[in-house]
């Protein structure tokens, strides 16, 4: 057994700890986006801000078309409900940015990476309050505000309806629907603060910016929140518990059209045109991207699952791809010491769930698993995981504050095992 370093460290290390690696970054963190790409080994690389996860039908299939005609004929979701294109042509970036702007996608040059806005995917659906309008109101302050512009690309805004899916994921902003009005967190605080809905979320960002402390993320430059909340003039309390429960994959909802769906999940996230395209067909009017790589299809019925699992999309909560993530690997990523994802779609595949591991993959309490080609551990979950981390002999597989050391043959009975652990 290994003594085990922490395994996410951009989700568990203390953030004070971080600030002043903060200070040193400067206002460039280089994050891709629609129209700067980033140069991968498998060719350039686009992220398209989806607000809310929230895509059209329309907009889906043109980037499905785009994915096609200019990229490798795959689309990605990623860890903030945004969409990628991969494997473009070098000379791909006008043309791709025509047909963005064609359908909405792009609607402002200089705030396009800044429209980082995660929500609830289930909102609205299940008896919770519709945050579209949320949706809508945040990036329409963000485009409108010549301060915003001037954030990370890896700053994020999180709108929950109380249920905590989203509140979890420790974004910079997140604005909480609450009996009581809306709640604002700032970073990792443990407290929240009374707001009037998102144009209090947009004026902490405002507020970050003006700080200039250099650093990316809010719980870098104000771990607690209280900087802030003071330049805000508001009064912190605790933060409210919240159930923290994620959709799973399935159909939810009465069948009747009414408030019901499907959450259709993508291996790694990563889905051919060609599913993409069935996902559109079963959506009624639109589709939600979840920030863990998967697609709720409002209004969808039960009936649309066989031909959903059939196209190799994932409609069976009970699985071990239950909560395992990715990350590029080789040869997409030169850093990359192994092919990731087809170690651990191999491993996942030959896994067997005994009867209690089926039950927790069921009710969402499966261990999440990532898989890194290389310690970045890029896209790997917040909060604990079971960590996979490619050594170039095999893997190192962390959890719990120990790690051990497999070959490619041992590692899905260690990951199995260690995701059972409790």
């Amino acid at each position: 057994m290994l003594a085990a370093m922490s395994p996410s460290p951009d989700a568990l290390e203390p953030a004070a700890a971080r600030i002043g690696l903060g200070r040193d970054r400067g206002r460039d963190d280089a994050c891709p986006g629609a129209l700067r790409l980033h140069a991968a080994d498998d060719g350039a690389l686009a992220r398209v801000r989806v607000p809310g996860g929230l895509l059209s039908v329309a907009q889906t299939r043109a980037l499905a078309l785009a994915a096609e005609e200019l990229g490798d004929g795959a689309l990605e979701a990623t860890s903030r409900g945004n969409v990628q294109l991969r494997g473009l042509r070098a000379d791909a970036g006008t043309e791709l940015a025509r047909r963005l702007r064609a359908v909405d996608l792009l609607p402002s040059d200089s705030h396009e990476r800044v429209r980082n806005i995660v929500a609830s995917p289930l909102a609205g659906l299940d008896g919770g309050a519709d945050l579209r309008p949320w949706v809508r109101e945040l990036d329409e302050l963000l485009l409108a505000s010549g301060t915003a512009r001037e954030l990370s690309g890896r700053f994020l805004f999180a709108l929950d309806d109380g249920r905590g899916d989203v509140a979890a994921l420790d974004a910079d902003v997140t604005l909480i629907a609450h009996p009581d009005g809306p709640l604002l967190r700032l970073g990792r605080a443990a407290t929240v603060l009374d707001a009037v809905g998102p144009a209090t979320a947009l004026r902490a960002a405002e507020e970050f910016v003006r700080l200039r402390s250099g650093s990316w993320r809010i719980r870098e430059a104000d771990p607690d929140g209280t900087l802030l909340a003071g330049r805000l003039g508001l009064a912190p309390r605790p933060l409210p518990a919240l159930p923290g429960n994620r959709p799973a994959v399935g159909a939810f909802g009465p069948g009747d059209g009414v408030g019901s769906g499907v959450c259709v999940g993508l291996r790694f996230g990563r889905g051919a045109a060609a599913q993409w395209r069935l996902l559109a067909q079963h959506a009624r009017t639109e589709l939600r991207v979840t920030p863990w790589r998967a697609v709720v299809l409002p209004g969808a019925g039960a009936e649309a699952l066989p031909a959903l699992a059939a196209a190799g999309l994932r409609t069976d909560p009970a699985s071990p791809w239950t909560g395992a993530t990715a990350c590029t690997g080789a040869p997409g990523c030169a850093k990359s010491l192994a092919d990731v994802r087809a170690h651990a779609a191999t491993a996942l595949d030959a896994t067997a769930l005994d009867a209690a591991a089926l039950d927790a993959a069921a009710a969402g309490e499966l261990r999440p698993v990532h898989w890194s080609g290389c310690e970045r551990r890029c896209g790997h979950p917040a909060g604990p995981f079971v960590d996979v981390l490619a050594t170039g002999d095999g893997y190192r597989v962390s959890h719990l504050g120990s790690a051990i050391e497999v070959t490619n043959q041992q590692m899905a009975a260690a990951v199995a095992a260690a995701r059972r652990t409790t």
